[in-house]
């Protein structure tokens, strides 16, 4: 069964989120267990504060040194944290009981019991308070702590990149969808022009034809050879239509001889450049035994394709085309070379783009065209091997031997 372009375009979207959301549920579990284990770090700094504090309470030695609690454990404390008595009742006169909150001096001493009760109540929310307890029974101090300020960092990041990211995605959507749709209004029209352009140099050369007929009717000779020309063109219409049938479905390729194929194409055009008013020697050389596999009315219209710019790209009066045939260990090699305006290095790659072109009634679709007929139908190569601006340019096709 063939899917269809636009249910495999559903599919590839929904895959698409199906990803997203597994790297954002991904992010956020990775992100939430390392937030547990910094708490838990945390906790165990708390409980051993406790601990010391615990010890010296229940010291039977009033002047035991508490140095080592104070320099290691308590100094390095950098998230909040509220002592209180076992009731809960914050001591505001020791201030060293309220650690890392910071707390505006206007504030009224109301005020600022009314703020320190809140984040005790914010506090116990997040973590269980731990006791210091004198003689196994009396609660003496409680300890209310709350999140560093890294652990709050790492609880909202996630949810901030998982936001910027959503944003890029959309706006990258957004552009990729303008993108896409340009580029097929761009391909529907060079279609458009491509066909018009391919049908009226037969259709305006039959005109020609008619109109030799009216003045020779009398003439049996030329009658004949003037038939033989009007057989010629409507064959190419023919041919033209069966080349647009064949867009969008799988050639069958069959074995020709590469030289004998281009020669066709040749003779057409040098039977009509006088047509063009220019003055071009269009010859082929090189190989004359190579046989590769293609599809002769679609790689026809890609020779002629390049024929075409070749000749549009000519602007002296002694134009040259040359189509040498070659070929490597792997690959039949074509090479199409003129002596026309050139390429910018800049907009080499941009020639095979739909819709590019550099002719004021271009149609900007011959050479995506025979990208996508050499590289999608018969699984070669097309490419700029050389361009001098001023001097010429030299396009090489590649097709995989037998």
């Amino acid at each position: 069964m063939k899917l269809s372009g636009g249910f495999a375009s559903v599919n590839l979207k929904f895959l698409l989120v199906f990803l997203a959301l597994i790297i954002a549920f991904g992010t956020l579990y990775y992100t939430d267990q390392i937030v547990k284990k910094l708490q838990k770090k945390e906790k165990e700094i708390v409980e051993l504060y406790a601990k010391g504090i615990e010890y010296v309470a229940n010291s039977q030695n009033p002047d035991a040194d508490i140095t080592f609690l104070f320099e290691n454990i308590i100094q390095p404390i950098d998230f909040p944290m509220i002592l209180t008595d076992g009731e809960n009742n914050p001591n505001l006169s020791d201030r060293s009981s309220i650690r890392n909150i910071e707390i505006d001096s206007t504030y009224s001493q109301e005020k600022i019991e009314r703020l320190i009760r809140k984040l005790i109540k914010e506090f116990d929310e997040i973590h269980q308070p731990i006791n210091i307890v004198y003689q196994d029974t009396i609660i003496l101090t409680k300890i209310h702590y709350g999140n560093s300020e890294l652990i709050t960092q790492l609880k909202y990041y996630p949810y901030f990149q998982i936001g910027v990211a959503s944003l890029f995605i959309l706006l990258a959507y957004f552009g990729f969808s303008y993108v896409k749709k340009s580029e097929q209004k761009n391909i529907w029209v060079g279609m458009a022009k491509e066909t018009a352009h391919q049908f009226g140099t037969p259709i305006s050369s039959l005109m020609g034809w008619l109109e030799m007929l009216k003045m020779n009717y009398n003439d049996a000779n030329k009658v004949l050879d003037i038939t033989e020309e009007i057989e010629n063109d409507v064959e190419r219409l023919n041919k033209i239509t069966n080349r647009f049938s064949k867009i969008g479905s799988r050639p069958e390729l069959k074995e020709a001889n590469l030289h004998q194929e281009i020669v066709k194409v040749i003779d057409y055009f040098n039977r009509r450049l006088p047509q063009t008013g220019k003055t071009v020697n269009l010859s082929i050389e090189g190989t004359k035994e190579l046989n590769v596999k293609i599809n002769s009315e679609l790689f026809d219209w890609v020779i002629e394709n390049l024929i075409k710019n070749s000749l549009d790209a000519i602007e002296t009066k002694n134009g040259l085309i040359n189509v040498r045939i070659s070929h490597s260990r792997k690959y039949a090699e074509i090479e199409v070379t003129d002596n026309g305006k050139g390429i910018d290095l800049k907009n080499r790659k941009e020639i095979f783009r739909p819709g590019y072109s550099t002719k004021k009634r271009g149609w900007g679709l011959g050479l995506s065209l025979s990208k996508r007929i050499i590289e999608g139908y018969h699984n070669g190569k097309i490419f700029v091997k050389s361009s001098v601006p001023g001097q010429g340019t030299t396009i090489k096709i590649l097709l995989k031997k037998k």
